[in-house]
């Protein structure tokens, strides 16, 4: 889903960049308001998660790739603005280490992949599941489809910023000057492997994280959006 360099003009990665750019302002401000010192490590663990689920990345037609984002399970346990703080620096490091993705690209890859498939991902987690704290039946449910849900909507919209590249960006003979495929082609290969595949994945590791968390001895999921270390309950010896 990574979009890289040279794919994109400057009429799309440039208004891209100025969407992003006051979405990352609010969240940092957001993350020093409600993320306690005792998580923010889980803020660079959430971070490392997602680079190292994205490095499994599978050529697919269109012009991009596939893979799994970790965007819906860092929604659901951090909130949507951790989440798009974890994911943008994943992305960065990719783009700047390894080039995964491109610079001019990396504000178009952040508004898919750290904006829309989190948020999406958390309101529709919250929408099915609701405030219950136990990882039941509902909260599995509500995580497999924030999965699913929120990777083929961030695939959607790869997919319409790559196919409308042909329309707005063409030379005088009306070649197209950066990605020449129309957006027939694009939301066909890159929605149609997301929507058989990769949703499925996301949806898996989703449910397959979140439930852990939930039930493991070290964090309890205490609503949607925030977890928080499990306090052991003290005992007292008597005589």
């Amino acid at each position: 889903m990574h979009i890289p360099d040279g794919y994109l003009s400057p009429q799309t990665y440039g208004p891209l960049y100025g969407v992003m750019l006051p979405l990352w302002y609010r969240a940092s401000k957001n993350i020093k308001r409600t993320l306690n010192k005792k998580n923010m490590p889980l803020l660079a663990l959430a971070s490392a998660f997602s680079f190292v689920i994205m490095m499994f990345n599978i050529p697919i037609p269109g012009g991009t790739s596939g893979h799994a984002i970790g965007s819906a399970l860092i929604a659901i346990i951090l909130g949507p603005w951790s989440a798009l703080i974890s994911v943008t620096m994943a992305l960065t490091v990719q783009a700047l280490v390894f080039g995964d993705g491109g610079i001019t690209a990396l504000g178009a890859n952040s508004f898919t992949m750290a904006f829309i498939a989190p948020f999406s991902a958390y309101y529709i987690y919250r929408f099915i599941a609701g405030r219950s704290a136990v990882f039941g039946r509902r909260q599995k449910v509500g995580a497999a489809m924030a999965g699913y849900i929120s990777i083929n909507l961030a695939a959607l919209a790869t997919a319409l910023i790559l196919g409308i590249q042909p329309l707005i960006a063409t030379s005088a003979t009306g070649q197209p000057l950066y990605f020449p495929y129309s957006l027939k082609v694009t939301i066909m290969a890159i929605s149609g492997a997301h929507l058989l595949f990769f949703g499925v994945v996301e949806s898996l590791i989703t449910v397959l994280v979140s439930g852990y968390l939930a039930k493991s001895k070290i964090l309890s999921l205490s609503g949607p959006g925030m977890i928080r270390p499990q306090v052991k309950e003290a005992t007292v010896e008597t005589t």
